[in-house]
């Protein structure tokens, strides 16, 4: 009786804290937000796909490659990255993830904060989801 009592509490205990897809995926999008206001190159080459399109609300749009050269050489950087709202809907190895965001951001020494609607599409590679695509738009 004991050893049941055991195995069920540790069935529970794994069961209370194990997390969605839908949740491992929102807390991924947050570490990338987090990863461009900390300019952590490393970790955004590892969450973004190798074909990655990257479009900001004024029509410019970025590769993968150019994200990083740009953070690393400061022709961008972001202070901040708030998201609200966060939306996502899974089907199969692919995700859509909709938010609204208000990001403060400098390029060539003006800083602004954007009041954005944002979709980003994320693919699952193996247990890891990696950013394939952002489109932003003003809200």
């Amino acid at each position: 009786m004991k050893s049941s009592l055991t195995i069920l509490f540790f069935f529970l205990v794994a069961f209370a804290s194990a997390q969605t897809d839908e949740e491992k995926l929102v807390t991924t999008v947050k570490e990338f937000h987090q990863a461009l206001v900390n300019k952590n190159t490393v970790s955004i080459n590892q969450q973004t796909d190798k074909a990655l399109s990257y479009g900001h609300s004024n029509g410019w749009v970025e590769n993968k490659t150019d994200i990083i050269k740009d953070l690393e050489t400061g022709y961008i950087s972001y202070q901040g990255f708030k998201e609200d709202s966060i939306t996502v809907a899974i089907n199969g190895n692919m995700a859509n993830v909709r938010f609204v965001a208000d990001i403060t951001a400098t390029m060539k020494a003006t800083t602004t904060t954007f009041h954005l609607k944002v979709l980003e599409v994320w693919v699952k590679k193996g247990k890891r989801w990696v950013l394939f695509a952002r489109q932003a738009v003003k809200a």
